[in-house]
């Protein structure tokens, strides 16, 4: 039986970053670091991650920052232009995967609010054979409850899998429930990683 794979979305197959969005409403990244900073962006996105309706967010937090009110409202508003394009050496070594009949799936962070929006991007998201978001369960990365509830989702054992995330948290708990972890750097290093657990080659194509 051939292992499962499981990927992070964002920075191992998304690229999401809120500077492309606030690069259009702030002069500079500086800027654009002292509001996220302001706003304590890093606390909150979590929880937005976990469910909290978008609208919920903008209204407590336009109450306890007013003068940023529209930088605040753009997030949920303009939310699809915080999000680029895909990882293309990664997408390529999906298709590979997909080729070879491996089972591919997804695991990962995000407000299942927000990923609506922009999944239709994204052609690859139809190669996979499922996908769990932390915003569906309410349970985030890198606690254990969100890794369980993918194997019983799933029906996997997780031993049978392969997770690629590219924070170092969320590796370290996937092997704490006994997944097989890869830390993502870059599409080539993930490569590398595959090849050694024998999953790969090092010459790449996409059918």
């Amino acid at each position: 039986m051939k292992r499962t794979i499981v990927f992070d979305f964002g920075a191992v197959l998304i690229d999401w970053n809120p500077y492309y969005l606030y690069r259009k409403l702030l002069p500079n990244d500086e800027a654009i670091k002292s509001f996220l900073e302001e706003i304590d962006f890093a606390h909150i996105n979590p929880r937005i991650d976990a469910g909290m309706p978008l609208t919920d967010w903008v209204a407590e937090y336009s109450q306890k920052y007013p003068h940023r009110r529209n930088l605040i409202a753009a997030y949920h508003e303009r939310f699809p232009e915080s999000v680029g394009d895909c990882v293309q050496g990664t997408v390529e070594i999906l298709y590979e995967l997909k080729s070879k009949g491996y089972p591919l799936y997804g695991l990962s962070n995000w407000s299942d609010e927000t990923f609506v929006r922009i999944k239709d991007r994204f052609g690859f998201i139809d190669e996979l054979d499922g996908y769990l978001l932390s915003g569906m369960v309410g349970q985030i990365k890198p606690g254990e409850e969100i890794f369980h509830s993918f194997l019983a989702h799933f029906d996997k054992a997780a031993e049978d899998c392969i997770f690629i995330d590219d924070n170092p948290a969320n590796i370290a708990t996937a092997e704490r429930v006994g997944f097989t972890g890869i830390l993502f750097q870059s599409p080539d290093a993930l490569r590398v990683e595959l090849k050694t657990l024998g999953i790969l080659g090092t010459n790449g194509h996409q059918p």
